[in-house]
């Protein structure tokens, strides 16, 4: 898992504000995108994403302008990470396609739980659909 959260890390660090506008642009064709996505052995997967695409874009237009910028530069990170073509594992690959893009998200939630947990509470939104389970 470490790996992974230096991996995350890592990404996180290149979102600057206006890379992070520019992923707002994106987001409606982003939220679209990733409800077609087919990831039945990660049940949790969409709502996840769509979750971190919710944080993002309530952050940018200024309505949680108090989150931390590290936790919604990861959630911003997971979402061009499941949305990129060069990914660990291709997601044709049977049964673990999407399990790159899964554990990248896990990660980003795990990582901002606490704060995540009180946007979603703040939101009145189910926080047990954002399960950090997998």
């Amino acid at each position: 898992m470490l790996e992974i959260v230096q991996f995350v890390h890592h990404g996180a660090e290149q979102i600057t504000p206006k890379i992070l506008h520019g992923i707002h642009k994106k987001l409606p064709m982003l939220k679209l995108e990733f409800t077609q996505l087919k990831a039945d052995k990660f049940p949790h997967l969409i709502e996840q994403l769509e979750f971190l695409a919710d944080v993002v874009e309530d952050f940018v237009e200024g309505a949680e302008e108090d989150l931390p910028y590290v936790a919604v530069a990861e959630a911003a990170y997971a979402l061009v990470y499941a949305h990129g073509h060069h990914q660990l594992i291709p997601n044709h690959v049977n049964a673990i396609g999407h399990a790159d893009e899964s554990s990248v998200v896990r990660c980003a939630i795990i990582e901002n739980e606490k704060v995540f947990a009180a946007y979603a509470k703040r939101h009145h939104l189910d926080w047990n659909k954002v399960t950090t389970k997998p």
